[in-house]
């Protein structure tokens, strides 16, 4: 009996869609950097695709349509470089502690990869307006920075480090809404030095008595 003789086209399509080494970690990266850059509304199917190293149906079976992917994004920054920018928050002089968060986040703002500022600041809020899933996801995300930062202040009261008056739920929220002003003006271009200048008085505010 003859031997069927492989299709080579069969066995192209058979390795198309996503390969078996897919690294999610690497896709959401890649889809990151396109929210990032563009926006959600400004990144196309194919934008995120091509940096993906996809095929859509291979983005839709991995992630769900693009406003799942894009909320997946938001959490993946989040769970790394937004934790990177909180870690500092451990140093045991608050000062000390502000200071090192303020560096961390002015240095991730205006980075290496220029000054894109933050996810979150600069692409989260114009899709808030008009869903309600980015809204909540917006709320979400400002709610734990708050908690960390509430939590330092506290602490930092506890301690004697600031006044028995101060309320360490507002200066957590200063403090938050500082770090966004901070990435909106790193996105306008300001530099290093302005940014460190504002954030210094961000932190003398905090620590008045």
């Amino acid at each position: 009996m003859a031997t069927a003789k492989s299709n080579p086209k069969s066995t192209v399509a058979r390795r198309r869609g996503r390969p078996p080494e897919f690294d999610r970690g690497a896709a959401l990266d890649a889809a990151l950097a396109t929210f990032w850059q563009r926006g959600f509304g400004g990144a196309s199917l194919d934008h995120l695709t091509i940096a993906m190293d996809i095929n859509k149906p291979s983005l839709y079976a991995a992630f769900g349509n693009k406003e799942k992917l894009y909320e997946t994004a938001i959490d993946h920054y989040v769970s790394n470089i937004g934790a990177s920018y909180l870690a500092p928050l451990a140093a045991p002089v608050l000062r000390a502690a502000l200071d090192a968060f303020f560096d961390a986040v002015i240095d991730g703002v205006s980075g290496k990869h220029g000054p894109r500022g933050c996810v979150v600041a600069c692409t989260l809020p114009a899709e808030a307006g008009v869903s309600s899933a980015a809204r909540a996801k917006l709320a979400a995300v400002l709610a734990q920075l708050d908690a960390a930062l509430v939590a330092r202040f506290a602490a930092a009261r506890q301690a004697g480090e600031i006044g028995a008056r101060r309320d360490p739920r507002v200066l957590g929220q200063l403090v938050t809404s500082g770090m966004l002003a901070l990435s909106i003006r790193a996105r306008a271009g300001a530099s290093k030095r302005a940014l460190r200048a504002i954030a210094d008085e961000i932190v003398a505010a905090a620590l008045a008595r």
